[in-house]
């Protein structure tokens, strides 16, 4: 059997056999019947097995065999593809023809079924062992190192064989002509834009690519390639590392907008925003570049300094674009049967070889690559490989030989390269992309460079490294040495060779000149962000500052929500639901029609399906959110019989354009969240969500938080209405089960310490105690013509209580989400106390009090959106127990421990709050002390705190 290799991807490779390699049984995942809306199944392969013939010469020639495999194997250990050559070399003896007892150089072997020459299918299938070694060699210990024969599937073996093999004498001959004039001047025009920096501005820190300005041709042919097959959008995340150079060389950003921000200018400017920008090395753009005649948008995500943070929200918007393009492909009547994720929109990750290997959201976000809810048709990995990080050198940074054997965890193929030579460089460029155009699979290009420079211009990393900078310093640049080959061989002249390097630096110059009068230009919504969906119909979106940002009605009808709460329990004829599961549809009806009893996950179901007939699409994901961890939600049902998976909201809500996606995650925090982050500055149509499994889970993915939700509107002007659910509340889980760390989110939030109009919170927290709440509040999030974060302390023991339910009255047209809840006996001269609390433990206050006898002496007013902190509401609520004639006593009651929960938040801005109805004194304090852990893990200390919380409240009474 002999395939070419350029025809493999049409022809060879054809549809699935998923159980079945050459006839026999193999090993797989256990499968599972989800086929809800978003479950996308990985492409499976078959291609034809070996001849009888070729199977019987493999035998015969069995020697031959394990010897090609050995080179096929371990090749890349003997390849030349270190620019320092400072990589510890041994001798490979698995490379020996001799080990495998060939010895005869001028002995003839028939190598049909053992190598994939082009000879190899004609009638010239006799060569020797001398030509067998040299051919093997050429292949596999050249310049590109290849890590494929670890990966359990023998189709793809076999691919990567055929290809390699087939088209070697082919790759030999390089790159065309053009190519390499291309390739001479994005290397040369890198190096003057490093060069004119150094000069201009010696003091800067850049992170020039100085070493490895190979990574832009590398990029150029990937855009290519990816043009060529009809890919129309890429999404680029990388770190700080040959930023700028990518910026301005490739992806045509203005120097002039480069060198106003150098000297100090701001990169973007609104009316009416605050906006704090970012550092240089943080730069953005979204160009459209033209290959061929094709266009492709590329956009280059901001990211923040926590290297590899931006991986998964990279990953999670390139799967919401495709979504996006496949829902415009709907609604204009072209059909998407034949458009499968990846055909339009390819994910490309820059990484430093220190952080591949270090940063544990590298693991977490290649768990990701081929998950059904998550996969967004592969991405392709160039990890820019130094050999060293800031300045700790690779034998300090890893345990592993190479930095991108972490990628081995998915069956990840690795195509190691020499950086000083740019053709070897886009040879495995296209090879890496025919890989993942084809399998739709991650690939890895482990780029080996070296840095000209310490970690940055200002640093002498001969301080730690004598040895590697003298070989740095001594030898002649990447672009010089192409340049010179180019010459030498008559590719190029000097004198063109010449003016490309003068007549850019001349473009520099003068952009340099006109930068002291740059103004930027004024930022405005254009594409996907330009309107959004509120009820059916197109809005004008907004800054969240700006006047006309407002909020919608998030009240709906009677009958819609009736509508809706029976669809989500209805399931196709023949489905078995697990037999426990009839009472919670029971319940579920009984209270739609009744209008009491409201419970959370019918008020959530609800609003989702609400908001999907509205035209918006849902995506809850998270760890178990399809039942839910408290096994409450239900959204997904699986036949007990089939295993099969039903949502009921996509299944029976007749009328609805939105979908419900339920994403139950792999065991991560920090690359889910960031993931779903990524769909939500992708598509202000979603409502996207991360449900914690516990509320203080988010530890995990604090950076994202941190460094995105929190700030990214302040920094880069990016929107998002991400909702995060932790669920939060002591009930004696102990100190990791209890608490969402809401005091952590709080301080996160630039919510003003004094009442201002038109505050633009950065992100806003919730504890909301009732399920009417919880709707309105997932309802406002896509009513607005603006997105915005939330942060909900989402319920635990509340789920279930009769208390904390609701009627559908709560829910119609003309209600909404109220930030202030007062009590519900109306305020009298006779309050003695009025209690300021937020969350659950206002249920077990409000039957003390009721056990006591005390609801006409103590108030008890809930604060439920903690940040913007409502002060008018409060204000408005507290009014009349603060007349002169009324004595009330003001208290904040709180579970959590004194440096905890909201306390810290809420007394100065309460302290406001009565400055401005004239009162004095201060808000007194009840609740636990001071703590190093949010609960106890004792049950006996827990009761007995608890109890002393809820007693304290009503002492002396």
């Amino acid at each position: 059997m002999h395939i070419r290799a350029q025809d493999a991807s049409v022809r060879l490779l054809a549809k699935l056999s998923p159980t079945k390699e050459a006839g026999r049984l193999v090993v797989l995942r256990r499968s599972y019947r989800d086929e809800s809306y978003g479950f996308r199944r990985a492409r499976e392969f078959t291609m034809p097995d070996y001849t009888p013939e070729q199977l019987a010469n493999r035998v015969t020639h069995a020697p031959l065999l394990r010897y090609a495999d050995a080179l096929r194997t371990h090749g890349h250990r003997a390849a030349s593809i270190d620019p320092l050559d400072l990589l510890r070399r041994e001798r490979v003896e698995a490379l020996e023809p001799s080990r495998y007892g060939l010895s005869d150089p001028s002995a003839q072997y028939n190598i049909d079924g053992i190598l994939w020459t082009k000879e190899g299918c004609g009638k010239e299938k006799q060569q020797t062992l001398e030509e067998i070694t040299r051919f093997l060699n050429a292949v596999y210990v050249g310049r590109i190192a290849y890590e494929y024969m670890d990966l359990p599937s023998k189709i793809e073996r076999l691919w990567f064989a055929h290809l390699l093999e087939s088209e070697t004498a082919d790759a030999m001959h390089g790159v065309g002509l053009e190519r390499k004039w291309r390739i001479h001047d994005l290397l040369a025009r890198s190096e003057v834009f490093d060069t004119f920096l150094q000069a201009k501005f010696p003091n800067l820190k850049r992170y020039g690519l100085e070493g490895a300005e190979s990574m832009l041709p590398a990029l150029d042919a990937l855009f290519s390639a990816a043009a060529r097959a009809d890919t129309t959008h890429i999404i680029l995340a990388m770190p700080h590392r040959g930023r700028l150079n990518l910026l301005t060389g490739l992806l045509e950003y203005d120097p002039v907008a480069l060198f106003h921000k150098i000297k100090g200018g701001a990169e973007v400017e609104v009316a009416d925003e605050v906006v704090s920008g970012d550092v240089l090395s943080h730069l953005v753009t979204s160009p459209t570049l033209k290959y061929d005649g094709k266009e492709i948008k590329v956009s280059l995500l901001p990211n923040p300094s926590h290297l590899e943070a931006v991986n998964p929200v990279a990953l999670g918007k390139a799967r919401a674009k495709q979504y996006s393009l496949l829902k415009a492909l709907e609604k204009g009547g072209d059909g998407v049967e034949g458009c499968m994720l990846g055909d339009k929109v390819m994910c490309i990750q820059l990484h430093g070889d220190a952080s591949f290997t270090g940063q544990g959201v590298v693991m977490e976000t290649l768990g990701l690559s081929n998950l059904p809810h998550y996969t967004s048709g592969g991405s392709v990995h160039v990890v820019v490989n130094n050999n060293i990080g800031y300045t700790t050198p690779a034998s300090s940074a890893r345990s592993s030989m190479y930095c991108s054997d972490i990628a081995k965890m998915v069956n990840c193929p690795v195509l190691h390269v020499n950086g000083d030579y740019p053709e070897d460089v886009i040879r495995a460029v296209e090879i890496a992309f025919k890989y993942r155009n084809y399998f739709r699979k991650d690939i890895v290009i482990d780029l080996i460079v070296y840095r000209r420079w310490g970690h940055n211009e200002l640093d002498e990393p001969a301080f730690t490294q004598p040895l590697m900078y003298q070989k740095i310093r001594s030898r002649r640049s990447v672009p010089g040495l192409y340049e010179d080959k180019l010459v030498a061989d008559g590719t190029l002249s000097q004198d063109s060779a010449s003016s490309v390097r003068i007549s850019y630096k001349a473009t520099l110059n003068d952009a340099l000149a006109v930068s002291a009068t740059y103004v930027p230009p004024p930022v405005k919504f254009d594409g996907q962000w330009s309107t959004t969906v509120i009820d059916g119909t197109d809005m004008a979106m907004v800054w969240p500052g700006s006047k006309e940002a407002r909020a919608f009605d998030t009240g709906v009808s009677t009958e819609v929500l009736r509508k809706v709460g029976k669809a989500s329990v209805e399931v196709p004829d023949g489905f078995e639901i697990h037999p426990r599961l009839q009472r919670h549809v029971k319940n579920r009806l009984g209270s739609l029609e009744s209008g009491e009893g409201i419970d959370w996950a019918t008020a959530e179901a609800m609003a989702f399906g609400s908001l999907m007939l509205g035209g918006c699409d849902v995506r809850i994901a998270g760890q178990d959110v399809g039942r839910g961890t408290f096994s409450h939600r239900h959204a997904m049902l699986v036949d007990q019989k089939t295993e099969g998976v039903v949502v009921p909201l996509n299944h029976a809500l007749v009328g609805a354009v939105g979908k419900l996606e339920l994403a139950n995650s792999s065991l991560s925090e920090m690359a889910v969240l960031g993931f779903e982050y990524g769909a939500s500055w992708e598509r202000p149509d979603l409502l996207p969500i991360w449900e914690a499994q516990f509320g203080d889970f988010f530890n995990g993915a604090q950076v994202i938080i941190d460094a995105f939700i929190a700030s990214a509107e302040t920094k880069w002007l990016k929107q998002s209405g991400i909702v995060l659910l932790l669920p939060h509340g002591l009930d004696g889980a102990g100190p990791e089960h209890s608490s969402s760390r809401i005091e952590r989110m709080l301080q996160l939030t630039n919510d003003p310490f004094t009442p201002q109009p038109n505050a633009n919170v950065n992100m806003h927290v919730v504890f909301p105690t009732t399920p009417a709440q919880y709707f309105h509040l997932l309802r406002r999030q896509m009513k607005r013509n603006y997105r915005k974060p939330l942060v909900v302390a989402a319920p635990k023991g509340l789920l279930r209580l009769a208390a904390a339910s609701s009627k559908l009255s709560e829910m119609v047209l003309g209600t909404q989400f109220q930030p202030v809840l007062p009590d519900s006996h109306s305020p009298t001269d006779k309050i003695e106390r009025v209690a300021l609390v937020s969350g659950k433990i206002f249920y077990e206050l409000a039957k003390e009090r009721a056990a006591r006898g005390l609801e006409y002496r103590v108030a008890l007013i809930r604060i439920e959106e903690l940040a913007p902190f409502p002060f008018t509401y409060l204000a408005d609520t507290l009014k009349p127990y603060t007349s002169p004639s009324n004595t009330s006593e003001l208290l904040w009651v709180q579970e959590e421990p004194r440096n905890q929960g909201a306390w810290g938040h809420v007394k100065d801005r309460l302290r406001a709050v009565l400055g401005g109805l004239g009162v004095r004194g201060e808000v007194r304090y009840i609740g636990r002390h001071e703590d190093a852990v949010p609960a106890t893990g004792t049950g006996k200390v827990y009761q007995a705190q608890q109890r002393a919380v809820v007693e304290g409240l009503f002492e002396g009474l």
